[in-house]
């Protein structure tokens, strides 16, 4: 496989016909190398429009999933980001370009280690993961400009909304199958938000977050 075609073709045929037009998103997408991120049983399938499995249950969500979330999230580099979800690493890396510190926090303690590893071979420095449940944030060390939830939520936490800056930006992937869509919420005031629905999409749960209650009669 000619893996520099295989980028080029993913960028081209797969993430810029998503409405991911900033070209310092795509230019990042080609500088970062996706497969180095992947399980060495499916890094030949790191440029495929689907998701892959990760260890623990997890996955990497599909690369025109990540583009179009860094697109809309405008990252700077002052910014401090706390991500939801490390998986494999990847989202981490990428938000770490653009970003002057990541804090990503995985409850799964085999995927944490994975995520370290990749990040560190990745000479990524300004990105950290540390093995924690971050249903509810890292309180001791907000408010951030940024929070990721890399995976899907029942709904938006109010814990993690608290946790950003005037001005901050939270997404997530929101909803219930078959029905879910990616939500950026900004912080407009001390209790204040708006929200805004940015595109369906479907993505895996992330761990240990609330449900919604199921009432039976």
């Amino acid at each position: 496989m000619n893996v520099e075609q295989a980028r080029f073709n993913m960028i081209e045929q797969q993430i810029r016909p998503w409405d991911v037009l900033d070209q310092d998103v795509l230019s990042l997408l080609a500088l970062v190398k996706r497969e180095d991120f992947c399980p060495p049983a499916y890094r030949a399938m790191a440029f495929v429009d689907t998701e892959l499995p990760l260890p623990g249950g997890q996955c990497m969500l599909a690369p025109k999933v990540e583009a179009r979330l860094l697109q809309e999230l405008h990252v700077r580099k002052h910014e401090q980001v706390l991500e939801i979800g490390a998986g494999s690493g990847y989202m981490a890396a990428l938000l770490a370009r653009r970003a002057q510190h990541v804090i990503t926090l995985e409850i799964d303690a085999e995927l944490a280690c994975f995520a370290a590893a990749n990040l560190k071979r990745a000479w990524v420095v300004n990105a950290e993961v540390r093995h924690a449940d971050g249903a509810h944030g890292l309180v001791e060390e907000a408010p951030f400009d940024v929070i990721v939830l890399s995976g899907s939520v029942a709904e938006v936490p109010a814990p993690l909304l608290l946790q950003l800056k005037l001005g901050g930006r939270l997404v997530a992937i929101v909803g219930q199958l078959p029905i879910m869509r990616a939500v950026l919420t900004t912080r407009s005031g001390e209790r204040a938000y708006a929200s805004v629905d940015l595109f369906d999409t479907v993505a895996p749960r992330l761990k240990s977050f609330d449900e919604p209650s199921r009432f039976t009669f």
